[in-house]
């Protein structure tokens, strides 16, 4: 292939973030957006606007799509002439979804002639091209191995989960599971600070400080849950059911939203009416797995 050319389909802000990368890179970069006037700051920094997608997609043996979700994907996929266009091609997906359309698109890929890999972003646009960029890649190997130097351009810490195409796709749904629960506990974190006459902005420094040894806990309990073995090891449960319940209890005597303390103290108190309680904390997914 030739390594200094690519095409980029959908120019939103990552997008756009993505055929810039490329340009940086002294890529030979073709764009196509449904609105082409997305494209402007990018063909005056050299970049070619293709007429249509297919186009687009003949212009280069690699093609990198990132789109607003698989019904805006598999829109473009359907429109005239992209079909015949993607013979030979080598399409990167890098569209959020979920683990069955990325096996769907895998398999329209290849009745189309095209190579096929799905990627998940865990990054905002302005994280991206850094050496600790996160890309999560899964997809046929020989394939990985031959797009490596095109995904390298827009993230240093790619993970490659194996051949199944809809692995990252998974994982993704996993790291936004933890992205989720860690952002509805920090807001309600923000309330208590709120209530007490807290700055806020210094209750999110002193959670940033937290962080990286909280992360280490996570890698911990993640390697507890793998091994099978919950004999306690660093966190009791029964720790977290009388700090989840305390949470609880603030809240309902302040006055200030109960919910996602609610939600975590009733969880935590069935885990220990299950008999989970002198158990390592990773021993909450006994529960879940119930």
């Amino acid at each position: 292939m030739n390594n200094k050319r690519v095409s980029v389909l959908g120019l939103g802000s990552m997008g756009f973030t993505i055929a810039q990368l490329y340009l940086d890179q002294g890529y030979e970069v073709t764009v196509w957006n449904r609105t082409p006037g997305k494209a402007d700051a990018l063909v005056a920094k050299g970049a070619v606007l293709a007429r249509g997608a297919g186009e687009a997609l003949r212009a280069s043996r690699v093609a990198v799509m990132c789109v607003y979700d698989y019904r805006g994907a598999d829109a473009i996929l359907a429109l005239d002439g992209v079909a015949a266009a993607m013979d030979g091609r080598l399409l990167i997906q890098l569209t959020t979804g979920s683990p069955q359309d990325a096996r769907d698109a895998e398999v329209w890929a290849h009745r189309h002639g095209a190579a096929y890999l799905e990627g998940a972003i865990q990054a905002a646009p302005d994280q991206m091209g850094r050496p600790d960029t996160p890309l999560l890649v899964s997809g046929e190997k020989h394939v990985f191995d031959e797009a490596e130097p095109w995904l390298k351009v827009l993230a240093g810490g790619i993970v490659y989960l194996g051949e199944k195409a809809s692995a990252a796709a998974a994982m993704d749904l996993a790291t936004l599971s933890t992205i989720y629960g860690t952002m509805l506990g920090f807001v309600h974190g923000a309330r208590i600070a709120e209530h007490e006459g807290f700055d806020v902005a210094e209750y999110g420094r002193i959670v940033a400080g937290i962080m990286p040894t909280f992360a280490g806990f996570l890698q911990h309990e993640g390697s507890v849950i793998q091994s099978g073995d919950f004999s306690i090891s660093q966190s009791p449960m029964r720790i977290s059911v009388e700090a989840t319940q305390r949470i609880l209890q603030a809240a309902q005597a302040s006055g200030i939203n109960t919910e996602f303390p609610a939600f975590a103290a009733g969880l935590f108190q069935r885990a220990d009416a299950a008999g989970l309680g002198g158990e390592e904390l990773a021993a909450l997914i006994k529960l879940l797995r119930a």
